[in-house]
């Protein structure tokens, strides 16, 4: 099972080597955890860039590129969601994060989504290095591409520091509640 997971993974990392916003770059090993995280994260970006030019346009401009390939979500009046993801500048793993949050409002259900943040500029990328955990909607200026959004956008007016992108939904979760999310740094080899 290993081999054919390796196996097919490394034939999914030859088909998608062209792509431009990862480029390749030196071998992370999967048996390691960041190795594995590494590796998802880019098979998230892939589909993502497969499903939605947009976000490939964007990948193609950004500094860096941070990706969560899998963050669950669960709440019943109070709620809470976690993922790991991977900072890419340039096709180099430039290291590990974490998103949380925690939610209070009217909300049931429970839910899996891919995220990614296309870090357009040089002061978001420094602001991620020296903070000690980022807080969205503080420090740089964010904007989450929905459909709308999405369709107006374009790459040759970008104005913002950060734009942030979900895909990937499975499952159920539905109300309304008030909800932070902090990036941190994390280290998954220790």
């Amino acid at each position: 099972m290993n081999r054919l997971l390796c196996f097919t993974a490394s034939i999914a990392l030859a088909t998608a080597a062209p792509m431009a916003a990862i480029s390749a770059g030196p071998a992370v090993a999967a048996t390691s955890p960041a190795g594995k995280l590494a590796q998802d994260s880019q098979a998230a970006l892939y589909r993502l860039y497969a499903s939605n030019p947009k976000a490939r346009a964007l990948g193609a401009k950004a500094e860096a590129i941070l990706i969560f390939p899998k963050i669950y979500k669960a709440g019943f009046v109070v709620g809470a969601q976690s993922g790991d993801g991977t900072l890419f500048q340039g096709g180099k793993v430039l290291g590990y994060y974490r998103t949380s949050s925690g939610s209070f409002g009217l909300q049931a259900g429970a839910q899996s989504f891919s995220y990614v943040l296309f870090l357009i500029t040089d002061s978001s990328m420094n602001y991620l290095k020296k903070s000690d955990g980022w807080s969205l909607g503080s420090g740089p200026s964010f904007v989450l591409v929905d459909k709308g959004v999405a369709a107006t956008l374009n790459t040759t007016t970008l104005t913002q520091d950060v734009y942030a992108m979900t895909f990937g939904q499975t499952g159920l979760m539905g109300g309304i509640g008030l909800e932070g999310a902090k990036i941190t740094r994390i280290h998954p080899n220790s």
